[in-house]
């Protein structure tokens, strides 16, 4: 197993995601072929039943689609699909918890948004 991988996570889906952080982030681009099972195998250093785990998730998803005898290829759409799911998480995973907390101690949305500027270095 490769130490690049974080023990709290199956590897599985660190495979996955690490295909739709290339994708997001324009590295794989929509139409473009995907790395194959067996390139991801020799990259990774993992089994190869673990690749094909997190690849089919993406293919059951409609992110990813094969071409019989070519390959794996980034669907059309996939992008913004990955972009709305991870925006949908980031409200739950932190948006929510930080409304609820600004809220228990007073904070105003005017006073989150000048929080978050100053975290981003904007005067504000």
């Amino acid at each position: 197993m490769s130490s690049a991988f974080d023990s709290n996570k199956p590897i599985f889906i660190q495979v996955r995601e690490s295909i739709e952080d290339q994708i997001v982030n324009d590295q794989l681009k929509e139409g473009e072929q995907a790395p194959s099972t067996n390139q991801l195998v020799d990259f990774y250093k993992i089994n190869h039943a673990t690749v094909s785990k997190g690849i089919n998730q993406l293919v059951e998803e409609g992110i990813l689609f094969k071409k019989r005898g070519i390959g794996m290829f980034v669907a059309e759409g996939a992008k913004k699909t990955l972009v709305n799911q991870r925006k949908e998480a980031f409200v739950d995973n932190f948006v929510k918890g930080l409304v609820m907390e600004a809220e228990k101690l007073g904070i105003t949305e005017e006073e989150i948004i000048h929080l978050i500027k100053n975290a981003k270095g904007i005067d504000g």
